[in-house]
């Protein structure tokens, strides 16, 4: 049974965490996600994992919160809204995904979980607890829906009702007893495949997976190599991620423009044209990526994905 103290100490967490300015936050019971285990394995058996080798590497961590806290018994997940209409302005410029307009999300999420974090240490003295952002094994879309956030589109990403997909999500994990959320048990994409008969590239599978090594945005953010020759004429001009899934799914039509300043583009960068792009020294490149995801690709990788999509382009 659910006691009084724990309900009001749930209330007051969600309380901090829109406060802190998250857009959702829900708790779930934290246990072994042993429904999830043969999902990844099939997934890195037939390879779609392309060079993210650490994922196959962890799957019993990833399954289980246990493995980042002792004793883990709540799985807070907070989420943040980051869509925006104010895209790029040049038409024929290189594109890059919203979620890479501003300042590095990581950052921006981390902060905002560590202070509420440190809240719920104030309510609960002695509590043990750690806070995460793509930042170690743990399933955040399936934390999510645990935690009654939303559910797994056919894309794979998290959706939310009042706010769609356009959302980054961040996991506090700690070993005390919360009153917990319903599990959001419907799937709303009904009869939809818009998202799978748009992917670009074919990249998104029958059972809400994505195979990296056709992903676009694998292709363009962690593949190390080169992007295959045939997935050139695919890639629509873009360079550092792709948004096409997201865009066509009629849960974003209705996608609020985000609050948190840091996701803003910044108008040099929102007006650049084709050849600013081309001609994009190292030197311009670290004073207008400086923080950003864009940054982690590093110069060189980075304008190989221009060059590989402007050489395509000019080949049509």
């Amino acid at each position: 049974m659910v006691n009084s103290a724990e309900i009001q100490l749930s209330e007051l967490i969600k309380e901090k965490a829109f406060n802190t300015g998250f857009d959702l936050c829900g708790i779930a019971r934290a246990r072994i996600l042993n429904d999830r285990e043969h999902i990844l394995n099939e997934w890195c058996s037939e390879g779609m994992n392309g060079n993210m080798n650490y994922i196959c590497r962890d799957i019993k961590k990833r399954i289980d919160p246990g493995y980042l806290v002792p004793s883990a018994k709540s799985v807070i997940v907070a989420a943040l809204n980051y869509f925006t209409y104010k895209n790029q302005e040049a038409e024929g410029s290189p594109v890059i995904s919203r979620y890479a307009f501003g300042v590095d999300y990581h950052n921006v999420v981390k902060e905002k979980l560590d202070q509420v974090l440190e809240h719920i240490k104030t309510l609960m003295p002695g509590c043990n607890g750690k806070s995460f952002v793509d930042s170690a094994p743990i399933l955040e879309k399936a934390w999510a829906l645990e935690a009654g956030l939303g559910w797994q589109g056919r894309h794979s990403i998290l959706i939310n009702k009042k706010l769609g997909s356009f959302i980054f999500l961040g996991v506090i994990v700690i070993d005390k007893e919360l009153a917990y959320d319903q599990p959001f048990m419907e799937d709303l994409c009904g009869a939809c495949r818009m998202c799978i008969e748009e992917c670009p590239t074919g990249a998104i599978n029958e059972n809400r997976t994505v195979n990296a090594t056709k992903c676009i945005s694998y292709q363009t953010v962690e593949n190390k190599e080169p992007a295959p020759d045939k997935l050139a004429p695919l890639m629509g001009g873009r360079v550092f991620g792709c948004d096409r899934c997201q865009e066509v799914c009629p849960w974003n039509k209705k996608a609020k423009q985000h609050t948190t300043p840091q996701f803003d583009m910044r108008e040099e960068v929102r007006m650049m044209t084709a050849d600013d792009w081309q001609n994009l020294t190292r030197e311009k490149f670290n004073i207008l990526f400086k923080g950003t995801p864009i940054e982690h690709r590093k110069y060189e990788r980075f304008m190989r994905n221009v060059t590989f999509v402007t050489n395509t382009q000019h080949q049509k």
